[in-house]
């Protein structure tokens, strides 16, 4: 943790003493103050008001098995979910994460790259993507936490889209049909995909993150690269607050209300954090990667895979 000087007034409880009779440095953490983040601290015989900030760190964990980039994931950073992607070939290979080490889960039905994913690690959501022969696909897929089956299909086939929710309650939106990028919204009921509210523009290659009724549009190209974050509530897409850096092909993790992006094409190491309104900078992954996959939440999130500058990558982090 580190603490800073608060600079406004604060609102105390009646029953806190402004007083006290700690050494000079020492924190006093206050449980009935309001909010709980805030502390009295001592320094040079003034008892002044602190905040406590918290500062997150990305740490190398578990490698997957095998090297690949342009794939997807979903889950937690204890049960995380990994699958498809692109390396020395194109790959159906699904992997599952236990907070330390990937093991081998059931195989997609069909190898591609590029596709959307949402859920958890015993109940994943699979959408769209690159296959071979250069196909585009509409196919959905459901994890049941051992292997995958076709669910409903997409309204239309496409592949670099960004996904959030659950299997039973999933978004798609943005992503490119093979010829031009979109800017279509669908929602998943567990059966079936039906048509929900329009992005401001057509995107490709964002972060999603959330759920179908809060989700989070991060980052893409709209022509350019952009900084710019749209959030759904279920019925229409408004515009967010802006990343500090413009970024495409990165990942996400979290809600609406804490977001959380990191890596990007240009082997990007920035990792930002969203509290549903602005964006600020924190730690930077160990390793650059873009085409990356992520799951978990802004606490504690994860991101494995990506294309880094030694290729395609096996690296593993975790955020916490």
């Amino acid at each position: 943790m580190e603490y800073i000087p608060i600079q406004s007034p604060l609102t105390l409880n009646k029953n806190v003493s402004k007083t006290s009779d700690k050494p000079d440095g020492e924190c006093i953490q206050l449980e009935n103050y309001i909010p709980s983040n805030k502390v009295l601290k001592t320094r040079k015989g003034i008892t002044e008001f602190w905040e406590e900030i918290i500062v997150r760190v990305w740490t190398i964990s578990g490698n997957l098995n095998q090297a690949r980039w342009v794939l997807a994931g979903c889950g937690t950073q204890a049960a995380g979910l990994s699958f498809g992607g692109l390396g020395a070939g194109f790959y159906d290979d699904t992997e599952e994460y236990n907070g330390t080490s990937w093991s081998a889960g059931g195989d997609l039905s069909i190898v591609k790259n590029d596709m959307g994913g949402c859920g958890t690690q015993n109940a994943g959501l699979c959408m769209g993507g690159y296959g071979l022969g250069g196909i585009v696909h509409d196919d959905t897929e459901e994890y049941n936490g051992t292997s995958w089956s076709a669910g409903g299909d997409l309204s239309a086939v496409k592949r670099d889209v960004a996904a959030a929710g659950t299997q039973g309650a999933g978004l798609s939106f943005g992503g490119y049909d093979g010829t031009a990028s979109m800017s279509s919204t669908e929602e998943y009921n567990g059966t079936a995909w039906s048509a929900g509210g329009i992005l401001s523009g057509v995107r490709r290659g964002m972060a999603g993150a959330g759920t179908q009724v809060a989700g989070l549009c991060i980052g893409g190209n709209t022509g350019v690269v952009t900084s710019s974050t749209e959030e759904y509530n279920g019925t229409a897409w408004s515009a967010g607050g802006n990343l500090g850096t413009a970024v495409s092909d990165n990942d996400a993790a979290g809600t609406q209300g804490a977001g959380l992006s990191f890596g990007g094409a240009g082997l990007s190491v920035i990792t930002e954090e969203y509290d549903g309104s602005t964006w600020s900078v924190s730690n930077d992954l160990n390793v650059g990667r873009g085409y990356l996959g992520g799951a978990g939440t802004q606490a504690a999130g994860l991101s494995f895979g990506g294309f880094s500058s030694g290729g395609e990558a096996v690296t593993t982090e975790e955020y916490n």
